[in-house]
């Protein structure tokens, strides 16, 4: 592994410094460490005397951030956990509660540049690249796996839902037909398959990407981690401490503007109770009341960052 291999461009990184309003010596927590370009940037901000803890499945990418992170003084603990397990990790490491939590959420440009990792198609490497597609490559099934067992209504639910395609029917039936035929194991096999089923008309978007998406989705299970993680964050929070998100397609920012929102509010009643019944409480205060997006010039510096959405919120200190 090279650092060459690492070589990216954190999104939005100046509104996260200035949204989480970082201060020396306090505790931060990086739950999708990636290429380290966050965490380097927090770490500038809490000093020698702060505490970071980074959160990643991807061994590569631990790998690489103990080399990077390791002459910036403060002390830094990595994890090689997902966010999911955030409570937990940090009552091993001894940390009752935290400054700051942020979230990068998607897949990492070593992760899509990296053909071996199976989560990009190129036309030029797809019949050579495994349909892997784990951020945990300590999982043991890989998209193909899941591909090769999931019945043809979960497979049409997940296309439909995770990749909101059109066609997701004709592209499952495709592939439980094609599975008794042939494994689908490559990008190629897949992408056969989601061409002869035409699916996706009538989308700006490539079929392609949306199909690679869902599946990803599914085989990582991101949005149910993304749900527990984020619950996990609020309640490691001090009073006053900030999360922030950065959600890239609609799905994941959906649920982020759910979770903050629910939080913000409290009280779940359905409005005809003439009472609260449900005892809870509000726990956070919106930051930003839109979502933050990259400038023009970060775009065209970093194309990636065109579909970045980031939110941030603040525990009220009653609710910690």
């Amino acid at each position: 592994m090279s650092d060459v291999s690492f070589q990216h461009e954190p999104v939005l990184t100046q509104e996260v410094i200035q949204g989480l309003a970082l201060q020396t010596g306090q505790c931060v927590v990086d739950t999708t460490l990636g290429g380290g370009g966050h965490a380097e940037a927090l770490l500038r901000e809490i000093g020698p005397e702060g505490r970071l803890v980074g959160f990643d499945v991807d061994d590569e990418a631990l790998a690489h951030c103990k080399q990077r992170l390791a002459p910036m003084g403060a002390q830094v603990d990595l994890v090689r956990a997902s966010f999911r397990e955030l409570r937990n990790a940090l009552t091993t490491l001894g940390i009752e509660s935290v400054d700051a939590v942020l979230f990068d959420l998607g897949v990492s440009s070593r992760q899509l540049d990296a053909a071996e990792r199976g989560f990009r198609f190129g036309a030029e490497t797809a019949s050579e690249t495994p349909l892997d597609m784990r951020m945990d490559r300590r999982g043991e099934s890989t998209a193909a796996d899941w591909l090769a067992r999931e019945s043809q209504p979960e497979l049409e639910r997940i296309f439909r839902e995770y990749g909101e395609l059109p066609g997701s029917r004709r592209l499952a039936k495709a592939i439980v037909e094609e599975r008794k035929l042939h494994p689908v194991a490559t990008a190629g096999d897949f992408l056969d398959l989601i061409q002869r089923a035409g699916v996706g008309r009538g989308r700006r978007h490539n079929p392609a990407t949306l199909a690679f998406q869902a599946l990803r989705i599914a085989v990582n299970d991101e949005l149910g981690a993304l749900e527990a993680g984020i619950d996990q964050a609020i309640a490691s929070l001090r009073g006053g401490g900030r999360i922030a998100v950065i959600a890239y397609h609609s799905l994941e920012d959906r649920i982020v503007k759910n979770r903050l929102r629910d939080a913000v509010r409290g009280c779940v009643c359905p409005p005809r109770l003439p009472v609260c019944c449900c005892g809870r409480k509000p726990e956070l205060r919106l930051i930003t009341k839109r979502p933050i997006g990259a400038s023009d010039e970060e775009i065209r510096r970093n194309p990636r960052s065109r579909s970045a959405r980031l939110r941030i919120a603040s525990r009220l200190e009653e609710a910690a």
